[in-house]
């Protein structure tokens, strides 16, 4: 008996771009029911890949073949056509619209020339029960946390009857909690059939959610493999072509002057704060990592110490000046650096170049600027070393930065925040939706920072992260600081524990 093709084929696919060859002769195959993980370092050429999959992008050369059959997609209407479905990093919704309405847009039901709302609805409950993705179909989206806008994404894809779904960086916005109920999704995805490519930089998220890997590398396909059949150190060796160390070797370094100085810092007038009664100090050679859950008051936090969020009550102070009423500019030439959270919306200009976006904030000063005219050989010179000493992957410094993967981004804004010598860097999710070799040298570069005296406030939502790279952890409940740890005395679950509330005794509380 002959077997049955594959459901989904990519032949021979090729994608140029000026300076670029972002796909280079790939081949890709997919059974029904199958997730497949898609991973390499950012520039690799997934998400170029995935894009041709999608219709966004036409292929210079290759073939793509559904059920043995090919087929011709010359944008996303013609892929939705054909069952293929994409949930992107930066979801497509309409906010000011219900849940129902995103769902069917273009596809409504109607009765006679009239939309039928109460079919809409039922629609949308079916598919939420039928796998496993509760969410009411009359809610507002701009009501929803970020784990249900994805279910709603993937119910777009779904009511479109996708039988093939690209996922993304699926977890890069989610909370643990989000994450494994996201992957739950999944499981019940490929039980009834459909086959998911999963993109991810997360190794232990490949190994938990796969059945097979495809690892690119500048472009090509450098392995491809069963997930049983793999490990996290077989992966990294693929993906970097090395075995990078993934822990930060930091050495003793002697308590510097007062960096940053927090003193019962509140936000918001309501009875239930984001941010209520912050105390804390951070000195010279020192990472002061805070842990918690999303959406437990660390990003509020950071938004009042850079001057993004107004203060109700408390001081901050920046190397011994007073900034809680200043703006963001004076907290800058006070010592302050920021890596935002959001490098697209918050760090960078996504139309502008690389130079530009590498001199924001900084561009008034020498040897930039001189009399309040900017050096153009100046920009460009300062702009190339910073890519170079950066490794950023990039055809020039005049490329508009939105152009460029996600890590490349990263370390631009990385690289701008670094540059000036600043004495107080705040590093908020600074390897967020990147790849492990980016993760090992941006860990590299704050480590660096510390030994030269620098004061660094880390925020992430990787626990690993921040046991792997602070001194002191401050972990944050409901708005508060809910304890203060040394870095010897912490570990996954004594952390875990109190990023969820419990355990107070078992830890000394933060001032």
């Amino acid at each position: 008996m002959i077997p049955p093709p594959p459901r989904l084929e990519m032949r021979g696919i090729v994608k140029r771009y000026p300076g670029v060859l972002a796909n280079d002769g790939i081949d890709l195959s997919v059974g029904p029911g199958e997730v497949h993980g898609i991973m390499g370092e950012n520039g690799a050429g997934k998400s170029t890949l995935m894009s041709v999959l999608f219709g966004l992008e036409q292929a210079d050369a290759g073939s793509i073949l559904l059920d043995g059959r090919t087929i011709r997609l010359h944008s996303p209407i013609d892929a939705i056509g054909h069952g293929i479905g994409m949930v992107h990093q930066s979801f497509r919704l309409f906010d000011s619209l219900t849940v129902w309405e995103n769902v069917v847009f273009r596809a409504e039901p109607r009765r006679g020339p009239f939309l039928d709302v109460a079919e809409a609805c039922r629609q949308v409950a079916d598919l939420s029960a039928r796998y496993g993705m509760p969410v009411d179909p009359m809610a507002r989206v701009a009501d929803l946390p970020v784990g249900v806008r994805q279910r709603l994404e993937i119910l777009k894809a779904l009511y479109r009857k996708a039988r093939i779904l690209i996922l993304d960086e699926p977890t890069a916005v989610l909370t643990p909690a989000e994450a494994a109920s996201l992957f739950d999704v999944v499981r019940t995805l490929s039980g009834a059939g459909c086959s998911v490519l999963l993109i991810t930089h997360k190794l232990a998220e490949a190994m938990a959610a796969t059945h097979r890997i495809t690892v690119l590398r500048d472009g090509r396909v450098v392995a491809s493999m069963a997930t049983g059949a793999s490990s996290e150190t077989v992966l990294v060796q693929a993906m970097t072509g090395r075995a990078p160390a993934m822990r930060s070797d930091k050495t003793a370094t002697a308590p510097g002057p007062i960096r940053l100085a927090v003193e019962a810092l509140r936000t918001g007038e309501t009875a239930r704060p984001a941010v209520d009664g912050a105390s804390f100090i951070l000195r010279g050679g020192e990472i002061l990592g805070i842990a918690g859950v999303a959406g437990n008051g660390q990003s509020e936090l950071v938004e009042a110490l850079v001057g993004l969020r107004p203060t109700s009550s408390g001081t901050v102070r920046v190397n011994g000046h007073d900034v809680t009423r200043a703006p963001v500019a004076r907290r800058r030439q006070a010592g302050l650096a920021y890596i935002a959270e959001d490098r697209h919306r918050t760090a960078s200009a996504a139309a502008s170049s690389a130079a530009d976006n590498l001199i924001l904030g900084f561009h008034h000063r020498l040897p930039l600027a001189r009399h309040g005219l900017l050096r153009t050989r100046a920009v460009r010179d300062w702009a190339r070393r910073l890519l170079e000493r950066f490794d950023v992957r990039i055809v020039n410094e005049r490329v508009a930065v939105g152009t460029l993967s996600g890590g490349n981004l990263q370390k631009i804004v990385i690289a701008r925040e670094l540059a000036h010598d600043a004495p107080l860097l705040i590093a908020e999710q600074p390897t967020r939706g990147v790849d492990v070799g980016a993760i090992e040298f941006i860990h590299h570069q704050l480590v660096a920072e510390r030994a030269r005296g620098h004061a660094i406030l880390l925020v992430s939502s990787e626990l690993s992260e921040v046991l792997a790279l602070s001194d002191r952890i401050l972990v944050m409940f409901e708005g508060r600081f809910q304890a203060e740890l040394a870095a010897g005395d912490a570990d996954e679950a004594t952390v875990g524990l109190l990023m969820a509330g419990g355990a107070r005794a078992r830890a000394g509380v933060a001032a």
